[in-house]
């Protein structure tokens, strides 16, 4: 629901006809929610927020986690990545899973940004 990820997210995937729910961490039956899921993207904020309760290895379910926390001084997701990479069909890593995208399109609106202001 954040102004940062969820809700420009949320429309872009409304935008392309995907069918979203949108929760956040005090959405009530939020674990029944998830792991009806087949697509889950976390922004929660919360280290380690999704333990492997909200996820069902039958459903082969995708997970993106967003979220960039530190927990006892390392960086780590809004997901418990060890105890959940087994129970879903994929997942990405924090670090390293959606911030090298991030920064590929911050430079990537740079770079447009800086061609627009150049035409003028």
């Amino acid at each position: 629901r954040s102004l940062i990820v969820g809700r420009p997210l949320a429309q872009l995937l409304l935008n392309k006809n995907a069918t979203i729910t949108q929760c956040h961490s005090y959405t009530q039956n939020l674990k029944e929610i998830v792991i009806n899921s087949d697509i889950i993207i976390s922004a929660v904020g919360k280290p380690k927020f999704l333990t492997k309760e909200y996820f069902d290895e039958k459903k082969k379910q995708i997970v993106i986690d967003v979220g960039i926390n530190r927990e006892d001084g390392l960086l780590c997701g809004d997901c418990d990545f060890e105890n959940i990479k087994d129970k879903v069909y994929a997942i990405t890593p924090v670090p390293g899973g959606v911030g090298p995208l991030t920064v590929l399109s911050l430079v990537k609106n740079l770079i447009l940004a800086t061609q627009l202001q150049m035409k003028d």
